[in-house]
C-alpha cells in the first residue's frame, strides 16, 4: 500500500509523527553531536591549479564535495528550485496525486513517498518526492511530469542536460586524478540512465525521532545535489556525522557504489542522510547518474579488492533489503 503523503501529516500539525516514521534509537539523529565546524571540501573547477590534488583528496577522505564554478547557469539553478518548490507548494493534492507513481514498482517515475520495497518492518522517511525518468532521451517522457508552472518541463529537460555535462567533466578529472585515461570511468559505465529526484521535507514535529532520508550510499556512479538554503544533508566522515552546508550556487557531489567498485575503493561512496527540522521546509534536487541495468561493473586496477557486478542486480538487493547504511557493497570484496 502506498504511503500516506508526508505533506498531508504535516498539514495535520499533530504535535506527534506516526510510529512508521520513528527511527529505532541507534539511527535517530543526535542533532546536538552533528558535527557543524569539520567543512566538507569546496573545489573550485575554474582553477586548474592543484586541481587533480584537491579532488583526489576530496574523493579519498570524504567521497563528497561542493563544486563552485561549474558552468551551470545559475539561473537554471534557480528555475529547478522554483518549479519544484511550485508543485509541492502551489499545487492542490488532487492535482499531485494525477502524477502518482506506481508503489509497486521501486523507482518509478512520478509522484511519491517511499522508496524501498514496502515491509511492516520499513521505517518510512519524512519526504515527499518527484522522480523524473530523464536519459537516455528514449526514457525521457515530458508527458509525465506536471505542466504547471508553464515552463516546467522545459526547465527539468534543460537541466538534465547540464547535470549530464557536468557529470561527464567530473568523472573524467576523477580518472585523472587516479592516473586513468580521461574517458576510463564513463567507458566502463556506459551510456547514462538519469533520474531527477525533486524532494521535499515538510516541517516535522519531532525532528529527533524522524530522518527525512535514511543513511545510505547511492548505488550508482555520481550523484549531483543542490539545496535550499535550509539545510539537512549530512555525511558520515571518521565516525561522524557532518552537515553539508548550503552553499549558494554550489552543486554538492556525491560519489557512489559503481565508483567506489570501479577505483577499486582508491575512492569511497558517500554514507548520507537527511535530516528534518521542525520550522521549515526543505526541497532538494539530486541528479542521479547510473549504468545500464545490465551493464557489468569491474574495477579498472588489478589485483581486484571487488567482484564483478551487474548493475541490475546490486540495484535490486537495495531495493529489497534497504541501504543498512552501505552495507551492499560488502558482499562485492574480495
Amino acid at each position: 500500500m502506498e504511503a500516506l503523503r508526508v505533506q498531508l501529516l504535516a498539514e495535520k500539525s499533530e504535535i506527534s509523527v506516526p510510529s512508521q516514521y520513528v527511527q529505532p534509537p541507534e539511527t535517530r539523529p543526535q542533532i546536538e553531536k552533528t558535527n557543524v565546524k569539520s567543512a566538507v571540501p569546496v573545489i573550485d573547477l575554474s582553477s586548474r591549479t592543484n586541481l587533480l590534488d584537491e579532488l583526489k583528496k576530496a574523493c579519498r577522505e570524504w567521497g563528497v564535495f561542493q563544486v563552485i564554478n561549474h558552468k551551470v547557469p545559475i539561473s537554471l539553478l534557480d528555475d529547478i528550485m522554483r518549479v519544484g518548490r511550485t508543485f509541492f507548494g502551489g499545487c492542490e493534492m488532487e492535482e499531485k496525486l494525477k502524477y502518482s507513481c506506481d508503489s509497486a514498482s521501486p523507482a518509478s517515475e512520478g509522484y511519491g513517498s517511499r522508496m524501498l520495497v514496502a515491509s511492516n518492518e520499513t521505517v518510512l522517511d519524512w519526504r515527499d518526492y518527484f522522480d523524473h525518468h530523464t536519459l537516455p532521451l528514449s526514457r525521457r517522457n515530458p508527458s509525465h511530469w506536471p505542466d504547471s508552472p508553464a515552463d516546467y518541463r522545459k526547465v527539468v529537460a534543460e537541466y538534465s542536460d547540464h547535470m549530464k555535462a557536468l557529470a561527464q567533466e567530473l568523472l573524467g578529472l576523477v580518472s585523472e586524478s587516479l592516473d586513468l585515461t580521461c574517458q576510463c570511468i564513463e567507458n566502463v559505465v556506459g551510456e547514462f540512465y538519469q533520474n531527477i529526484t525533486i524532494s521535499y521535507y515538510p516541517p516535522c514535529p519531532q525532528p529527533e525521532l524522524t530522518l527525512g532520508l535514511q543513511s545510505h550510499s547511492d548505488f550508482g556512479v555520481i550523484t549531483l545535489l543542490i539545496q535550499d538554503d535550509v539545510g539537512g544533508l549530512e555525511v558520515f566522515n571518521n565516525g561522524e556525522w557532518v552537515s553539508v552546508n548550503p552553499m549558494s550556487n554550489a552543486i554538492c557531489v556525491i560519489l557512489a557504489d559503481q565508483t567506489e567498485i570501479i577505483t577499486n575503493g582508491e575512492y569511497k561512496s558517500a554514507q548520507h542522510r537527511a535530516v528534518t527540522n521542525a520550522g521549515r521546509s526543505r526541497l532538494s534536487v539530486a541528479t542521479f547518474h547510473d549504468p545500464a541495468k545490465t551493464r557489468q561493473i569491474s574495477p579498472a586496477f588489478h589485483p581486484p579488492r571487488y567482484r564483478p557486478v551487474i548493475y541490475g542486480d546490486h540495484v535490486s538487493s537495495w531495493y529489497t533489503k534497504g541501504p543498512e547504511g552501505k552495507r551492499n557493497l560488502d558482499a562485492l570484496l574480495l
